[in-house]
């Protein structure tokens, strides 16, 4: 996902909410503006202590509100790794994630079609969408 500038990060927010039909308030803003531009695919937990550092005071559930918003929407999607908490990610382009081993990181890797998948060619499987999660240790990790 290509990094954006702060005029464009908005211009991109406010044409997304129009697009969407979302009601622009300070806190959907924020967690979009937040997931856009940065690239660690954030916990409730993460955007509600991001939230809190740059504004007044709002509850987890005014965060939990204004994801499910997003979502519902189309403007963020909702993925779960390892059954541990829900991450979000505003990059809606086809794309697979790495997760480092060591830190937990998780990052976006660009697209490629994998193989055919043994099976869906007898017709014993229907395949709707597949993305994979690439594991192993990130750059930070691997020079430490």
């Amino acid at each position: 996902m290509k990094t954006l500038s702060r005029s464009e990060t908005a211009e991109r927010i406010g044409e997304a909410f129009g697009r969407a039909g979302v009601r622009r308030t300070p806190q959907r803003y924020f967690v979009l503006e937040h997931l856009l531009t940065r690239p660690d695919h954030a916990t409730v937990e993460e955007l509600w202590q991001a939230l809190n550092k740059r504004h007044a005071r709002a509850s987890k559930a005014t965060v939990y509100n204004t994801l499910h918003a997003l979502v519902e929407a189309g403007l963020v999607r909702e993925f779960t790794l390892d059954g541990k908490a829900a991450r979000y990610d505003a990059n809606l382009d086809r794309h697979h994630h790495f997760v480092c081993d060591r830190c937990g990181a998780v990052e976006d890797v660009d697209w490629f079609e994998i193989p055919a998948v043994p099976g869906t060619e007898a017709g014993s499987r229907s395949i709707r969408t597949y993305e994979l999660v690439l594991r192993g240790e990130c750059a930070r990790c691997r020079k430490n």
